[in-house]
């Protein structure tokens, strides 16, 4: 049984530094999806409108993601997620700001400033957890994703109670944006200098990939067969997690005729089946490794969401709600974990299936809509179930690379 090193103060700190701002992250996150029926109110528009003022939050966070990881290879992780922190809080403020004053312009702009806040801060993060993954030799991004769903569960139900006694969506956003503020300078403080801009410059000081960085280095690095295949397993576990964010109580509504409190209430189920995978993931990742893992895990995925989809009951449906969550909790950081292995800048293949794993979460779902107004959202979702099921079929790529085999086989990849 191998040893773990064991874990210097620099590094503690840094782990706790982390866990912390993606709990607020997910605190706000929460927060603000809580509360927008009552922005709708506020902002008296329709349903279309509304749609048009959410859509500042994807074009923000697409902004985002898309360049934090050029962003990091130049100025390190500390830098962007400095920026990320500062943006998320400006976002919320603009935000509430926008709902007290009923501008519709305004909460679309402060979506937008969140949303690159987000994405900035999600990839950069996901670069620092790798990068203390590899200094401690055991699994943090699960915990590390943990953190995010647990501030999703800790959000919804403070949105939910300050809904019910009619607090002030304003004040109340404002508030979460004093909370992430602490919480960023004390992350900023805690990360180290350097992570990421530190590779890109050791590897350009050997005469190694010179000339890769930025958006260049990114797309070098896909030409790892191992690296196509793990981002192809992000798509598919990403996509599984996002569309049950986007989908869930309304399927649970239209799909199976419940109630939308009972639809909420299956979203905080799945939300808390999310947060307890990945907090107790870890003893699993250290006994079976991350390929028969997240083998496993996209098989409970699919069949949760086969009994979701194919199920006439809507109890029992609601039940299989865990499979989903469970299934799809390690997917997204098992897979940006094993990304950080093998040869090449780790930051820069880090940031690569980020990338892809966030364009999955943020972009798939969404484009579910349009299948469903031709099938139902129920039959609709038998794509997620195939993606699942494609995943399943590759997780041999996710074998932790060594000296006996640094890289998988063209059978030990589909195995």
């Amino acid at each position: 049984m191998n040893v773990m090193p064991a874990m210097d103060a620099r590094t503690r700190r840094c782990r706790a530094a982390l866990f912390l701002f993606m709990l607020a992250t997910g605190v706000s996150m929460a927060s603000w999806v809580a509360r927008t029926p009552a922005v709708r109110d506020a902002l008296d528009v329709s349903t279309g409108s509304m749609g048009l003022v959410l859509f500042g939050l994807s074009i923000g966070s697409m902004a985002g993601v898309l360049v934090s990881g050029g962003l990091v290879r130049r100025h390190g992780g500390r830098r962007v997620i400095a920026v990320g922190a500062g943006l998320l809080v400006a976002g919320l403020l603009v935000i509430a700001v926008g709902a007290a004053l009923e501008v519709s312009g305004g909460v679309f702009a402060g979506l937008a400033l969140f949303g690159a806040g987000m994405g900035l801060a999600e990839v950069a993060f996901n670069i620092e957890g790798a990068a203390v993954e590899r200094t401690v030799g055991s699994p943090v991004l699960p915990v590390l994703h943990g953190c995010f769903s647990l501030g999703t569960v800790v959000g919804a139900l403070l949105g939910m109670g300050l809904t019910a006694i009619r607090f002030p969506v304003g004040w109340h956003l404002a508030s979460v944006a004093v909370a992430v503020a602490a919480a960023g300078v004390w992350t900023v403080r805690g990360v180290p200098a350097g992570t990421g801009r530190e590779d890109a410059e050791s590897e350009d000081a050997h005469g190694e990939r010179a000339g890769t960085g930025g958006w260049r280095g990114q797309v070098a690095v896909w030409s790892d067969r191992r690296l196509v295949l793990i981002g192809l397993i992000v798509l598919a576990m990403a996509f599984a997690e996002g569309s049950a964010n986007d989908w869930l109580p309304l399927l649970m509504v239209d799909g199976h005729g419940t109630s939308a409190t009972a639809g909420s209430l299956t979203f905080m189920l799945f939300a808390v089946a999310m947060t307890t995978g990945r907090f107790t993931g870890g003893p699993l990742l250290v006994r079976f490794g991350p390929a028969a893992v997240v083998r496993a895990s996209a098989l409970v995925a699919a069949a949760g969401v086969a009994l979701v989809v194919f199920s006439s009951s809507a109890l029992l449906a609601g039940a299989a709600v865990v499979l989903w969550g469970l299934g799809a909790s390690l997917g997204f950081p098992v897979t940006i974990s094993a990304a950080g292995e093998g040869e090449g800048d780790a930051s820069a293949r880090v940031a690569a299936v980020s990338t892809a794993g966030y364009a999955a979460f943020l972009v798939g779902p969404p484009s579910l809509g349009f299948l469903a107004d031709q099938v139902g959202l129920r039959a609709a979702m038998i794509v997620v179930l195939v993606l699942l099921g494609g995943a399943a079929l590759i997780t041999g790529a996710l074998r932790r690379t060594g000296s006996s085999a640094e890289v998988p086989s063209a059978q030990s990849d589909l195995v």
